[in-house]
């Protein structure tokens, strides 16, 4: 669904361009999904400003990118997929970089190798979303807060730096609000251990002049960053019951992010006893790379020379956590509950287990290794980095970090046997809902040896045997059922009409609903009722 939001907007369209209150062919999306050129990233932030909650710059530097490779209609998914992708090797470069000038050489290779092969990196990066770019951009802000700490220190000031800080933040409030989150942490930080050293207060100017400059660099989006605030399109993140449980899920929910984001297993198989396994695996993996961490932590803080980078890295990776704490409780939209929106604090984190693990020494055999364990850094490093690799597999073949519907699975459904023509109707109140069925006619397009054989059943008569239609379920725009009734449809008789209604229960879909053109009454299968995040029921039309 998201990935169906960034193409639209990538490719210079809105939703004006997607056909709603009608049926049209499947084949007609080959061009809703064609580059539209000639549109200026103005105008792109005009669409985006009024058809969804983010900022632009993302969705321009998207359309730049698809401009500039031209793909054809069986191409442009790999080339939406594409630069996320490549944006996810700059964050790996530009972590490498931070723990290089933060701590040593061998912290940023290893920082970069475990970024390389985190399952939440490799997760963020492998979809056309808007979440790599902000990544490199909190990092390289990291690289310029370091660099700013460090001329402190020396007492001076490379106005080229704290230029580049100011740049980099501005870029990353256009691309994501999150980064807004980001930007005070950093601000806290920093602060927070200029007041420890007892420098001058005039020392502080400086750092008040950045903060100003990146404040005035957004006053021209501010009154759509109010604006989005208070649109609906945030509030399923309210829990709808609280419970004792819900306000605790917070912290586990933060907890396991911390944990996807070293490795990653799957969890779907029907055994539960392999299932535990796998669990209590992971556990174990988590307390031993916990040891590892608190030990690596105690003696890179003996190191005097990083101990002030430590701080601050540490500080802007707890102050995010604590504002992710203070919106689901303060504000009580758990954004905990959301793994990928950690990639606020994940550049941070990442530099800190490159940093802990980098400074661990060799133990000591003594009665407690009686088990043989890991001695060597090099050892130790190799348990982590194919823990990760192992989940970055997993990840990329669809094993874990799921989502919570699945078009493919949806499609598979939706093609029962015998092939019949088919109509596929979705009733939307949002946008986001309109991608989602966008997402399901995407993935039926792909069913090529189906459509075949619907083409060659004698009775279809058409080129074009699927369907699809949205229909509004606001209350100004009246029933979907009686929409439904009144629109023509051009597809013979007897055919499958699937309805696809989010936020709707079983009993809330009719036993029957009527057809046009040809009048048809279509009787609900109760066999063929569905919910893969969203509920979708199959009714038979017969001529």
């Amino acid at each position: 669904m998201d990935e169906v939001l960034t193409a639209i907007f990538s490719l210079g369209r809105s939703y004006d361009d997607v056909p709603t209150q009608e049926f049209f062919a499947i084949a007609d999306l080959q061009q809703l999904f064609t580059l539209q050129s000639g549109v200026s990233c103005p105008q792109i932030a005009r669409t985006v400003a009024t058809e969804s909650v983010h900022p632009p710059l993302f969705f321009c530097l998207m359309h730049g990118w698809m401009r500039w490779l031209n793909p054809s209609a069986e191409e442009w998914i790999w080339a939406l997929r594409a630069l996320p992708a490549l944006l996810g090797v700059g964050a790996i470069a530009a972590v490498y970089w931070l723990n290089r000038i933060a701590f040593s050489p061998t912290a940023g290779l290893l920082s970069a190798a475990l970024m390389a092969v985190s399952p939440f990196a490799v997760y963020l990066s492998q979809e056309a979303r808007h979440y790599t770019l902000p990544m490199v951009l909190i990092t390289l802000a990291l690289v310029a807060l370091v660099q700013m700490q460090q001329d402190m220190q020396r007492q001076q000031i490379r106005p080229w730096v704290w230029i580049g800080w100011v740049g980099v933040n501005g870029l990353a409030l256009y691309t994501h609000y999150f980064c807004i989150l980001a930007l005070i942490a950093q601000v806290i930080a920093l602060g927070g251990w200029m007041l420890g050293q007892r420098l001058p207060l005039r020392r502080m100017v400086p750092l008040g002049l950045a903060i100003a400059a990146v404040g005035l660099s957004y006053l021209p989006w501010l009154s759509t960053v109010i604006s989005h605030f208070s649109r609906p399109e945030t509030d399923w993140l309210i829990p709808q019951d609280p419970t004792w449980l819900t306000r605790l899920a917070p912290i586990y929910q933060t907890v396991v992010g911390w944990v996807l984001m070293v490795i990653a297993l799957p969890l779907q198989d029907d055994s539960w006893a392999i299932a535990l396994l796998i669990i209590v695996g992971i556990v174990l993996f988590s307390l031993w790379l916990l040891r590892q961490l608190l030990q690596g932590a105690k003696q890179q803080w003996q190191d005097a020379s990083s101990r002030s980078a430590l701080v601050l890295i540490a500080g802007f990776t707890l102050t995010v956590i604590a504002q992710f704490f203070a919106i689901a409780y303060g504000l009580n939209k758990d954004i905990t509950a959301v793994p990928r929106y950690n990639f606020v604090y994940y550049p941070g984190m990442c530099a800190l287990l490159g940093a802990c693990l980098a400074s661990l020494r060799p133990s000591i055999p003594s009665f407690k290794n009686r088990f043989d364990l890991p001695q060597l850094p090099s050892q130790r490093w190799a348990i982590v980095l194919v823990a990760g690799l192992l989940s970055s597999i997993f990840v990329v073949q669809g094993f874990v970090l799921q989502k919570s519907y699945n078009p493919d699975e949806i499609a598979e459904d939706i093609l029962i046997t015998p092939p019949l023509p088919l109509i596929v109707v979705t009733n939307y109140r949002s946008l986001q809902e309109i991608a989602l069925g966008l997402s399901i006619a995407l993935e039926l397009q792909t069913h090529e040896t189906y459509l075949t054989q619907i083409s060659q059943t004698p009775s279809s008569a058409t080129s074009s045997p699927i369907r699809f239609g949205f229909l509004d379920r606001r209350p100004q725009s009246g029933s979907p059922r009686h929409t439904l009734s009144h629109i023509e449809q051009p597809l013979p008789l007897p055919l499958n009409l699937w309805v696809v209604s989010p936020e709707s229960r079983r009993q809330d879909f009719p036993p029957r609903l009527r057809l046009a053109n040809p009048d048809s009454s279509c009787t609900l299968d109760p066999e063929e009722y569905h919910r893969l995040g969203f509920p979708y029921q199959l009714y038979r039309c017969q001529g």
